[in-house]
């Protein structure tokens, strides 16, 4: 774990200041932020690189040698691109990136490109931020191997680079397909290439997975270990079947306290759907709101409050993004720069925070399986099933497009009446208990 007391926050004592008196980020954060802003300029500096000026390849690159550095956690890269651009952009008052190098000037148009397609296709940042480093990571990889201009690509260059990312990177399954969603969103709206038949493409085997899933008593022990927001959070996730992120963009006007329903704006595939509100959640819910309720007036008052919006919703209602309606259900503790429009607003709360709670609460309940903040979702559609509801309805209620995709918890799920008996157990005459117990549980 890198020790950020002794590396360099202290070397930027006027930006902690400066953090500090603006609100921006809070007392005890500024060490880590003055931190990041240090080590890329030492980065820079060894790269030749104009440090008093922000460069989008640049910071890149920093970033990836981040993601490299296996004493980093996957939350800091985003810690350190907040914190970059609280620096250039507020602390020095840049504008805009200085201009381009001539050997960086077709690359950073090519990343221009994709990063105005994807807003318009109102693909959320996450997703851009990652298309961008795979787009970035592909030209490097063809300048290196083949030495060609961005404009003489070819899908053979991308066939290559997939091969590459599974012979000599030995990537997973899922970062392969990651990386080619990326690079096919380079070639078809930005190149304006077929890639064709990707036949000899070497990929990343995958073997199939059955989705981890917790008892109903693992369950109530998770959420014994926990208490206020993260406890709502994860009984949230839990009781209505949430993604992460599904969770995280919840805005209050999506939550129907009449008709028990939370609406789901732009989930994945950016369809809209509803989902259950649990009984058992509304009155500590209502508390919640009201808590944010107060936090919200607090920022109004301190000239902010104004939550992001899609780029369409924010011209047309030029008022709304004050309003109560559009508020988050789960904000950030701390106010923060939106990455796109170099705002300070406060944004809904981190994935990674949400994460991190669960995770603590999994290490102490002493469960032992493998559970992430998903592993709630999938508990959610095994005990519905488990329960008798139709696997459609079960569908409906987690968005999937297919039933197929929800098939899988057939997979997980056996009715043990019904299901063969161990020839362990009829040798000595048991069933199995547990099994009972699971189904008595989930029935109450």
């Amino acid at each position: 774990m890198i020790n950020f007391a002794k590396k360099g926050g202290e070397r930027l004592p006027e930006f902690q200041k400066y953090l500090i008196d603006k609100k921006l980020v809070a007392e005890n954060k500024t060490t880590f932020y003055a931190y990041w802003v240090s080590r890329f300029l030492s980065y820079a500096q060894k790269q030749g690189a104009p440090a008093a000026e922000y460069q989008e390849p640049v910071v890149m690159a920093f970033m990836d040698e981040l993601r490299a550095d296996e004493r980093i956690k996957e939350w800091q890269p985003r810690q350190a691109d907040d914190a970059l651009r609280l620096y250039y952009f507020h602390y020095l008052g840049k504008s805009k990136p200085a201009a381009i190098t001539p050997a960086l000037k077709d690359v950073q148009a090519a990343l221009e490109e994709v990063s105005r397609i994807i807003r318009l296709k109102h693909y959320s940042y996450s997703t851009e931020r990652t298309y961008l480093q795979w787009v970035n990571r592909f030209f490097a990889y063809v300048t290196e191997t083949a030495g060609k201009q961005i404009d003489a690509v070819t899908a053979e260059d991308f066939r290559n680079f997939l091969s590459h990312l599974a012979i000599n990177r030995h990537v997973s399954a899922s970062t392969q397909n990651q990386a080619f969603n990326a690079i096919l969103f380079l070639f078809r709206n930005v190149l304006n290439k077929e890639v064709g038949e990707l036949d000899t493409t070497v990929r990343a085997k995958r073997g199939q997975k059955l989705p981890v899933v917790l008892s109903v008593d693992e369950v109530r022990r998770l959420f014994e270990q926990m208490s206020g927001t993260s406890r709502l959070i994860a009984e949230l996730l839990y009781g209505a079947g949430l993604r992460l992120m599904e969770l995280a963009r919840l805005r209050v006007q999506d939550i129907d306290f009449d008709m028990d329903t939370i609406f789901v704006r732009s989930g994945k595939g950016d369809k809209d759907r509803s989902t259950m509100l649990p009984s058992a959640v509304r009155e500590r819910l209502k508390e919640h709101l009201i808590s944010v309720k107060a936090l919200h007036d607090k920022d109004l008052a301190a000239g902010h409050g104004a939550v992001f919006l899609p780029d369409a919703l924010g011209r047309k209602y030029p008022n709304a993004a004050k309003k109560w309606g559009w508020q988050y259900v789960f904000p950030a503790a701390t106010l923060s720069v939106d990455p796109l429009s170099g705002i300070v607003r406060r944004h809904h709360i981190s994935d990674t925070a949400i994460q991190s709670a669960l995770k603590n609460a999994v290490q102490k309940s002493g469960i032992l399986k493998h559970a992430t903040v998903h592993t709630l979702r999938h508990s959610f559609a095994t005990h519905l099933l488990q329960t008798g509801v139709n696997i459609r309805e079960v569908q409906s209620l987690l968005g999937h497009k297919n039933v197929e995709t929800t098939m899988i918890y057939t997979h997980v799920l056996r009715d043990m009446s019904n299901a063969p008996q161990s020839p362990l157990d009829a040798l000595y005459g048991k069933h199995s208990d547990e099994k009972r117990e699971i189904t008595t549980l989930c029935s109450q």
